[in-house]
């Protein structure tokens, strides 16, 4: 296994895998907020959440806009469209197995009634 998904960045993965960031990304999901938002939201110190705000900021999973002396934070779609496309390519090959253990099953309950 090479450690690679086609079109999925690991690091997004990664970044993706701290509680904390992960409830960050949860609150943006509702839409932009500020640092002291975030903070207040998730009962964390601001310096601590601007901290998981670069990480996700690095791995391009936000992107911050500055309005006066306020830094506002909003998810990007790209890394989610990314990680969302990886995930659909394992959908055909669920549903094959799952339509092999519905041909077996019936199989099964064939072979009972004979």
């Amino acid at each position: 296994m090479s450690g690679k998904i086609p079109g999925v960045n690991m690091m997004t993965l990664s970044a993706l895998s701290e509680v904390n960031r992960m409830n960050i990304v949860e609150l943006l999901r509702n839409g932009p907020l500020t640092v002291g938002e975030i903070a207040d939201q998730l009962g964390l110190r601001q310096p601590q959440t601007s901290k998981h705000l670069k990480v996700l900021s690095d791995n391009g999973i936000v992107e911050v806009q500055a309005e006066a002396n306020r830094r506002i934070y909003k998810l990007r779609p790209e890394p989610f469209q990314a990680l969302d496309s990886w995930i659909q390519s394992f959908r055909g090959l669920m549903q094959e197995r799952f339509d092999n253990l519905d041909d077996y099953l019936k199989e099964l309950q064939n072979k009972e009634k004979s």
